[in-house]
């Protein structure tokens, strides 16, 4: 898998958790409706924080080695 399809993944992630938020702002929702789009958010809330703090890690990890090489 590239990092260009893992990217897509992660943008996919986080417009679907918009699209979450905007349901549930909806007056009209069923509380069981609610329960079970709220769940999926804090789903995707989580692999969305797990996937920025790798590329976060990876970051680091390419200026550390960056500022090695000085």
């Amino acid at each position: 898998m590239n990092e260009e399809t893992k990217n897509e993944k992660l943008e996919d992630k986080i417009k679907e958790i918009e699209e979450i938020v905007k349901i549930l702002k909806d007056e009209n929702i069923d509380i069981k409706k609610s329960i079970e789009m709220y769940e999926k958010g804090i789903k995707l809330i989580k692999e969305v924080e797990e996937k920025i703090k790798f590329y976060e890690e990876k970051i680091k990890k390419i200026v550390e080695e960056n500022e090695d090489e000085e």
